[in-house]
């Protein structure tokens, strides 16, 4: 198994309400679950192919709880990237050279059944973890906006974490709201609902823990 480790900054966006019952081993709030992830790599490397300043995406489509499988995928990788990165990238992104659902990767590509070819294509992505904003643009797939969440009182912001000390994906998100379109190869929508900004640090065998 080759060894690999990605460090960067990420936004995603679900159908769930605020909080997003999976965090807590909860069922989805909507029956089923959707989903638009993007990762900007600030550091990382794939046995000797680096990997920073690169972009990733993917779309994510369940028709019911994640665990029950049957789910659709389409992923996007950054077209700077080289021949060697991308397929470094796409062996990271399908759980590939990790161990059994160690990373979210992982996870998410056991629960697949449906891989969509993957998108070698620009990726506009901005994200602010702490501010709480991101915003990703892939012309002609799909759009995201990730902005805080504000109190529906005074329109003030609201700050809100999630700590998991023993996930897959990260130790700390910071939580917002988010909008998503995806318009191909996979179609979904979904307004002011769960925004995920988050610091990744994962390798082979996991999240890397401070």
């Amino acid at each position: 198994m080759a060894y690999w480790k990605l460090k960067g900054r990420e936004l995603a966006n679900c159908n769930c309400e605020y909080g997003c019952n999976c965090q807590f081993g909860g069922l989805p709030d909507k029956g089923g679950c959707q989903a638009v992830f993007a990762m900007a790599i600030d550091e990382g490397f794939h046995d000797q192919t680096d990997l920073a300043d690169l972009n990733i995406a993917a779309v994510f489509r369940w028709p019911g709880p994640i665990h029950e499988g049957k789910g659709e995928c389409a992923a996007f990788v950054d077209e700077r990237a080289s021949e060697a990165q991308r397929n470094a990238l796409l062996t990271i992104m399908t759980g590939g050279d990790t161990d059994p659902m160690a990373t979210v990767f992982a996870v998410f590509a056991a629960t697949v059944e449906t891989m969509h070819a993957p998108n070698f294509t620009p990726i506009e992505f901005i994200v602010d973890v702490e501010g709480r904003t991101g915003r990703l643009r892939i012309d002609g797939h799909v759009a995201m906006d990730g902005v805080p969440i504000r109190s529906p009182v005074d329109g003030s912001e609201i700050r809100a974490q999630i700590r998991l000390p023993d996930g897959f994906e990260y130790e700390v998100a910071e939580i917002g709201s988010g909008t998503s379109r995806s318009i191909a190869p996979m179609t979904l929508e979904h307004t002011a609902s769960y925004g995920q900004f988050a610091h990744l640090h994962l390798d082979s065998h996991g999240v890397v823990r401070a």
